[in-house]
This record gives structure tokens, C-alpha cells and sequence, in this order.
């Protein structure tokens, strides 16, 4: 079995992105997993950063904050968004901002003149409309966190915004930007499995992460926030196009909400896990298990800095909160389990299966050609030759969304120092595209229709 090297692979990295970035490993995530920084020594152009102000400084927020903290003179946070006083607070320190510049919401951001270069949009779901289009109206360039917007015409209304004003808005797809989708891409274009004929590709959410943040968390309810398609898996539907590279013509869906449901609740089940519940330690969705003091999701609790005090908080979050909760009494209706069939343009075919009840997370892809095949699993892909049957290897190193995040601040960071939105992978215009797919995903679901897609 040929095997590509980490050496050639890095090398080719930064020729297919003109030397912005080596992809070397270090530095970790919020789920303290490592990231590929970014390598700015041969950057032409000039080396004052780009200032931005973040409007929510939660999980997202402070992971691309934490770019300005490596980078401080390629990016320079000045100014923060955010109704959470402790999140304010840390988030003000972390970056130095100066009083008069940190605001409760998004909206007293704009109260003020221009003071920047760029808004950073991590506000929850349901409000990236009004601070991006605000954000442009006042000729501030945009980073915008999927989903773009909970509506299609919402989406179209950005897209319309962008192209008027020409700024860059640039929407946070990040798996365009992990080495692995990258060189699949690459892959495919260079003629490896001859011509493309079909994809399958598979997103499985893992259990735990299933009732953390579509059970239990914030995305639980799809009236109040987007639709499970849309709020995990337009990373899928955007990379399936992106690889195709070719518009998606009909899609049809299926899926329901088949076991976080009252009339699978256990016997003796308290409405919280905490309350004494006679199958707590029987159930593989305990919050008593799930949110202990050594575990890595209670990122999404706000912690006090005295570690010490770490257990008496968590236990008031499972007291207080929607993560206490019982799984099989909440009032959540997104999906469990998921798929989407997609025709292209050519006749090239695709399905996407998204599933919440297995113990591994992490994307497969399949993808098959006239002259070859590809099997992976974002750490790494074998392509397999049909004349010679000779197969190569490709590896590397799995990290939080394939090393793509702070990868793509840096296109950003370019595309805004050039005022030139094509350097972008995800720009607004190759985005909205992928969420008109999972919009009409959703439409034939409830509908039991094939859909085509404008």
C-alpha cells in the first residue's frame, strides 16, 4: 500500500492555499482537542491585524477569540457582545478590551460609529439575521457561524446584502476547510476515481452528544432554534456540494424522532436525574454520568475559576437547568435519525445519513468513480485504483472539525485585508446554496416529497 506522507501532504496543503497556512498541529480547541495553526510567515501584505468585535462569547466565540490570542497582530479583538455577565467578564479580560467597548447584546454594538473592521456573529441561531444585516449596513466585513439564518428567505436576504455592499461575509463551514475534505476534493479534481458517480456519506452524532445538544441543549426545540438538518448537519449537505462541486438538482428526506419520547420512559424515571430516580444508574443518558466534575461537557456550563467549586456548580446546573433534565421528558422534536438522497446535476447521486445512536462520533465518507474508490473516516481515506488495484494511504491526526477553524480565519483574515471574497472557500454565495438544500431536506420530510432544488 503507497502511503502519503505528512511531509507531502502539508506541502501540498499550502500550495492549494497559496501558502497561508503549513497545517501544523498544536494548540487545542474548547473540547481540548488539537487545532492546525495557521502559518503566516510568507503572508504578503501588511501585518496590522484586523480588529473585530465578537457578539456572543460562548463556545464558538471564544474558540475564534482564541485565534486573536495566538495571532495578536494578525487579529485584534476589540470589542464584545455578550447578556452572560461571566462570559463578558472573561472574555473582556482574555482580550484586553477597553471600557466602552464591551456591551450586553448585539444590539448596543451598533449604537455606536464604526469602530472596527469586522463583526464576529456567535449569537445563537435565531439571532445571526439582525447582526449581520445591521453589521453590513454599517460596512463592517462579517464572520458569520452556521447556520446563516433559520429562514430561506432570511439567507437570501444576507446573500442580497453582501453583494450590494460588497463586503465579505464569510460563513463558518469549516470542514471546506479541514485537510481531509480538502484532499478528497483534490482527489476527485485531479481524475483519481475517474469520473464521480455517487457519495454516501455518513455524520454520526454519538448518543451522548445526541441528548446533550438536541435532547437536552440548546438546539432541542426546532421551532425555537432550526432543524437538526440544518443546525448539524448543513456542515454535511455544504461539503457533499463542495465535492460534487456541481448544483444539487432534487432531494427527498426522511427521518423522525423515534426514542427521546415520553412513552419509552423507564419505569420509576423522575422528571430530573437528580430528583432520586430509581433507573439513574441503568440509564447511558444520566446527567449524574454525563456531567460529572471530569467531564468534557460541561464546556457548555460556565464554570466559576475555583475548580474546587466545580462540583457544587454542576450540581446546580442539573438542578436548575434543561441539562438535569430527564431525556424522555423534555419537549425536543428534532430527529434522531436522519437521511437525505440528493440527485446533481450529471445524474451524480448522493445520500447522507445522520445518526444519533452510536458510541463514535466522527464523518465517513464513501465516494465512488468510474476508475476508483475512496473510503474514510476523517483521520484518514484509502483510494483505491480499479486498472492497477494499487491502493494509497492518507493520514492524519484527527482534530476538532478536521483543523478547519482557525484555517478558516485565516482565508478570512486574507479576504479581508484584499477586500476580495473569492479567496474564501465558504464565502455567503457558495453557502446559501447548501442551505437552500437543507431547507427543502426538511420540506420533503414533513411533507413526504421530492423536492427540487432552485
Amino acid at each position: 500500500m503507497k502511503q502519503v506522507t505528512r511531509r507531502n501532504m502539508m506541502k501540498a496543503l499550502g500550495l492549494a492555499t497559496g501558502g497561508l497556512f503549513t497545517g501544523a498541529l498544536e494548540g487545542y480547541d474548547e473540547n481540548n482537542e488539537p487545532l492546525h495553526l495557521p502559518d503566516f510567515s510568507d503572508w504578503e501584505g501588511p501585518r496590522n491585524p484586523v480588529k473585530a468585535i465578537t457578539c456572543g462569547a460562548g463556545n464558538r466565540g471564544n474558540m475564534y477569540g482564541n485565534f486573536a490570542l495566538k495571532y495578536p497582530d494578525v487579529l485584534d479583538i476589540v470589542g464584545v457582545a455578550e447578556p452572560i455577565k461571566i462570559r463578558n467578564k472573561r472574555y473582556v479580560k482574555a482580550h484586553k478590551i477597553e471600557q466602552g467597548n464591551y456591551f450586553k447584546t448585539w444590539e448596543h454594538v451598533f449604537e455606536r460609529p464604526k469602530f472596527a473592521d469586522a463583526i464576529i456573529i456567535t449569537t445563537p441561531d435565531d439571532l445571526h439575521y439582525g447582526p449581520c444585516m445591521k453589521a453590513l449596513e454599517m460596512g463592517y466585513h462579517v464572520l458569520l457561524e452556521k447556520p446563516i439564518s433559520p429562514t430561506e428567505e432570511q439567507c437570501k436576504d444576507i446573500l442580497d446584502k453582501a453583494q450590494e455592499t460588497g463586503l465579505i461575509v464569510a460563513v463558518c463551514h469549516v470542514l471546506r476547510y479541514a485537510p481531509y475534505f480538502m484532499e478528497l476534493r483534490d482527489y476527485i479534481k485531479q481524475g483519481k476515481i475517474g469520473e464521480l458517480i455517487s457519495i454516501q456519506h455518513f455524520e454520526p452524532i454519538e448518543h451522548v452528544h445526541m441528548s446533550h445538544s438536541f435532547v437536552r441543549g440548546n438546539w432541542h426545540n426546532s421551532k425555537e432554534t432550526t432543524p437538526i438538518i440544518l443546525a448539524k448537519s448543513c456542515h454535511d449537505l455544504d461539503i457533499l456540494r463542495w465535492l460534487v462541486d456541481k448544483p444539487c438538482n432534487k432531494i427527498s428526506a426522511f427521518g423522525d424522532l423515534s426514542w427521546f419520547r415520553k412513552e419509552n420512559m423507564p419505569e420509576g424515571a423522575t422528571p430530573r436525574c437528580i430528583d432520586g430516580c430509581a433507573v439513574e444508574k441503568e440509564c447511558p443518558y444520566s446527567a449524574l454520568k454525563i456531567y460529572n466534575t471530569d467531564s468534557g461537557w460541561t464546556y457548555a456550563f460556565d464554570l466559576p475559576d475555583d475548580k474546587s467549586k466545580h462540583g457544587e456548580a454542576i450540581t446546580e446546573y442539573l438542578r436548575n437547568t434543561n441539562y438535569g433534565r430527564c431525556v424522555y421528558q423534555m419537549d425536543n422534536d428534532q430527529p434522531d435519525h436522519y437521511v437525505a438522497n440528493m440527485e446533481f446535476e450529471g445524474g451524480i447521486t448522493a445520500s447522507f445519513s445522520m445518526e444519533a445512536f452510536t458510541s463514535y462520533a466522527g464523518r465517513r465518507t464513501r465516494i465512488m468513480g468510474s476508475h476508483g474508490d475512496i473510503v474514510g473516516d476523517m483521520k484518514q481515506f484509502v483510494h483505491t485504483d480499479f486498472l492497477t488495484g494499487e491502493k494509497t494511504e492518507w493520514k492524519m491526526d484527527s482534530d476538532g472539525h478536521g483543523g478547519g477553524d482557525w484555517n478558516l480565519l485565516a482565508d478570512f483574515i486574507k479576504a479581508v485585508k484584499k477586500r476580495d471574497a473569492s479567496l474564501l472557500s465558504s464565502s455567503i454565495d457558495a453557502s446559501v446554496e447548501s442551505h437552500v438544500m437543507a431547507f427543502k431536506a426538511e420540506t420533503s420530510r414533513l411533507n413526504g416529497t421530492v423536492e427540487q432544488v432552485d
